[in-house]
C-alpha cells in the first residue's frame, strides 16, 4: 500500500530539485550569446548562421554574435568551442565537415560525440561542381575526358582538409578514375576568391557561396551533387544524370551545445531556432540558396550525426584520404 504522505513528500522534493534548472532556463539569456563558427567569414556557414543569428537576437532579446575561428578544416574552432563554459552563452556552429573529421584525422583537439550535445539542423545544401571559365570543359563528361588526358593538371580548391568540398572531390576521383590536385584553404571564402581569380580550376563547392557567382556568370556549373536537381539551377544535371553512378553528397550546417549546458536551455535554443526558420525572410534566404530548412528535434539530429559519421568513414577508407596531425 502506498504511503501517501511519503509519496507526496517525494513529489514535492522532485519538484523543488527541478526548480533551479527551470528558473535558469527561464532567466536565460541575460547577456549576449556567442556562436563559434570554425570557418572564416564569407563562407557557407556564414551565409546561414548570420541571418539566423540576427533573427534569434530579435526573439531572445539579446544579441547572438558570430565569432569566426577558421583553420584546420574547421577543427581548430571546434577545439576552442569544446573548452568553453557550458553556461548557455557559447554554442558551436558545425557542419558536415566535422562528421568527416572523425575518421580523417589521426588526432583531434575535441571529441564531437562527447564534448558537444547535438541541438538541431540549420540547413542542408547541395554541393555544385563549378569550374573557372578558363577551363575548357562545359560538361561532366568533358571534365572527366580532359582530366584523364591531363592527369594531375587540374587542381580543385576546398574549404580545407577534411571538408565536404575535399571529400566530395575525392569521391568523384575514385568514382571516375581521374587524377586532380587538391588545394586546401582556410574556408570557402578564401577558396572562392582564388577560384574566381583562376588560381584554382574547379571546386565541389556549397551552393551558398557558388550560386551568386554562377548567376553572375563568373563560374560555370557542371553538375549538382545531390540525387535531384536544384531549383536554383534547374538546367544543371545531377552527377548521377551526368553518368557518375551512385554519387550523392550534400553539405549541411548545424548547431551543437557545449557538453554540460543545462538541458532546459538546450531545449529552448532548439525551439527558438525552429521558430526562427519559419520567418518569411529566412525562408527566402534558404530558398535562394536551394537549402532545405532545418529545425529538427535533438533526437532526429543526433541520429543523423551518427549516420553521417558512419557514411563518411567509408568514403575516407575507400578514397585513402588521411591527414596526419
Amino acid at each position: 500500500m502506498i504511503n501517501r504522505r511519503r509519496f507526496g513528500a517525494a513529489l514535492v522534493a522532485a519538484a523543488l530539485s527541478a526548480l533551479p534548472l527551470a528558473a535558469h532556463a527561464q532567466a536565460w539569456p541575460q547577456k549576449p550569446i556567442k556562436w563559434v563558427n570554425p570557418f572564416p567569414a564569407g563562407g557557407g556557414t556564414d551565409a546561414f548562421a548570420r541571418p539566423l543569428a540576427a533573427q534569434l537576437s530579435k526573439q531572445l532579446g539579446q544579441q547572438v554574435v558570430i565569432e569566426n575561428l577558421g583553420g584546420a578544416g574547421g577543427t581548430l574552432g571546434a577545439g576552442v568551442a569544446s573548452k568553453a563554459a557550458p553556461d548557455g552563452y557559447t554554442w558551436f556552429v558545425g557542419a558536415v565537415h566535422h562528421t568527416i573529421a572523425v575518421s580523417l584525422y589521426n588526432k583531434l583537439p575535441y571529441d564531437l560525440q562527447t564534448d558537444f550535445v547535438p541541438v538541431t539542423m540549420l540547413a542542408l545544401v547541395p554541393n555544385v561542381v563549378v569550374v573557372h571559365p578558363s577551363v575548357p570543359v562545359t560538361s561532366v563528361a568533358e571534365l572527366i575526358d580532359y582530366a584523364k588526358k591531363n592527369p594531375g593538371k587540374l587542381n580543385f580548391g576546398s574549404a580545407g582538409n577534411g571538408t565536404s568540398h575535399h571529400l566530395a572531390a575525392e569521391l568523384f576521383k575514385t568514382s571516375t578514375g581521374v587524377q586532380m590536385t587538391h588545394i586546401p584553404y582556410k574556408g570557402a571564402g578564401p577558396m572562392m576568391q582564388d577560384l574566381l581569380a583562376g588560381q584554382v580550376d574547379l571546386a565541389f563547392d556549397g551552393m551558398g557561396t557558388s550560386a551568386p557567382q554562377i548567376k553572375g556568370q563568373k563560374l560555370r556549373p557542371l553538375a549538382v551533387t545531390t540525387t535531384t536537381r536544384s531549383p536554383v539551377l534547374p538546367d544543371t544535371p545531377t552527377l548521377q544524370e551526368a553518368g557518375v553512378a551512385g554519387y550523392e553528397v550534400q553539405t549541411w550546417y548545424a548547431l551543437w551545445a557545449i557538453k554540460g549546458t543545462p538541458a532546459p536551455i538546450v531545449e529552448r535554443m532548439q525551439a527558438e531556432v525552429a521558430k526562427a526558420l519559419q520567418d518569411p525572410q529566412l525562408r527566402e534566404i534558404w530558398a535562394n540558396q536551394s537549402a532545405t530548412l532545418g529545425g529538427w528535434s535533438q533526437a532526429q539530429f543526433s541520429d543523423f550525426v551518427k549516420s553521417e559519421i558512419a557514411k563518411w568513414s567509408k568514403v575516407v577508407k575507400d578514397s585513402g584520404a588521411k591527414i596526419d596531425n
